[in-house]
């Protein structure tokens, strides 16, 4: 999924800062006595906010849909002569959407705008949607919210509702126990120049990233490497979008991501990165199809299995 930072990898990635504990050893990062317990009192809180956030009112769980927009007018609404379709209960007519070059306009159904539609947070009117943070601002009824979003040339309607089944149903999220080995410190080898690398997505489409280095570790008596990307020059995180033997019985089959701190001497210069794997998360497609995501680049495909972080998600 826009975009802005947070929705072109969806996910996410915007959940959560991941910073690793510092660095105790060359191989792998020690967690005993009363750091283990601190160690695994973080885990635990990040965990409980993980779950907290998507099963926010708009979580990945209340994405309902992603609606291409056309030239023209589309209407919204929950009566069958709509061309998007919102929930039973939802108004007959919510609105029109116009989208004529980078210009999209809300316009009112013939018996007007429903009572309490809002755009921005104040009340509906009829005109150029205002912007927020680059993107037009939310259309929201109720526990409704309609964002539109620019993919390059085109529009997409989001729809996220937090009344949505998804949502109704969620029990919790699905995790390894917390494992101390499963959190290694990497040697963290830079790029120089920084590579692009061409991220595949689950639309079939591919992202052009900055990689700035690999990360190498050692894991189950085996050498292994994994690139990040960045998604924000200006931020303080890797992304690592991996995929392990596991992906075939236990975890998400798609992918699992990783966010961490950056290396101890940054990212130009040789030094070490602590990966705990016990922070790998699923991404935003594993709670609801209406969402796409990143995939794991062919590097990124390891063949042992990681038995840590979360587990394949089941309503």
């Amino acid at each position: 999924m826009k975009l802005r930072a947070p929705d072109r990898l969806f996910y996410a990635l915007a959940l959560h800062l991941c910073i690793g504990l510092p660095a105790t050893g060359p191989a792998q990062a020690q967690t005993t006595g009363s750091a283990q317990d601190a160690w695994q009192q973080e885990l635990q809180a990040w965990r409980a906010e993980r779950a907290h956030l998507v099963d926010a009112p708009n979580g990945w769980l209340s994405l309902t849909a992603m609606e291409w927009l056309k030239p023209g007018i589309t209407t919204i609404g929950s009566a069958t002569d709509n061309r998007i379709h919102l929930r039973t209960g939802a108004p007959d007519h919510l609105g029109m959407l116009t989208v004529s070059g980078a210009t999209i306009q809300l316009l009112a159904p013939s018996a007007g705008f429903p009572h309490d539609l809002t755009i921005g947070g104040k009340p509906a009117r009829e005109g150029p949607l205002p912007t927020e943070n680059g993107q037009p601002a939310v259309i929201a009824w109720h526990d409704i919210a309609l964002r539109v979003l620019n993919r390059g040339t085109r529009y997409v309607l989001e729809i996220k509702d937090a009344e949505s089944p998804a949502r109704q149903s969620f029990r919790g999220l699905y995790w390894y126990p917390p494992d101390p080995s499963y959190r290694v410190t990497a040697r963290w080898i830079p790029y120089t120049p920084t590579h692009v690398e061409k991220i595949p997505t689950i639309l079939g489409t591919t992202l052009d990233m900055p990689t700035p280095g690999v990360a190498e570790f050692t894991l189950n008596g085996q050498t292994l490497q994994l690139e990040p990307v960045v998604e924000d020059p200006a931020g303080k995180t890797l992304f690592f979008i991996l995929r392990d033997a596991t992906s075939s019985t236990t975890t998400y089959q798609a992918a699992r991501y990783l966010h961490t701190g950056l290396p101890d001497h940054g990212l130009s210069q040789p030094g070490q990165l602590v990966l705990d794997f016990n922070r790998l998360e699923n991404p935003p497609s594993a709670y609801t199809p209406s969402a796409a995501g990143p995939l794991p680049p062919l590097q990124n495909r390891l063949s042992i299995t990681i038995e840590a972080g979360e587990r394949r998600y089941h309503p």
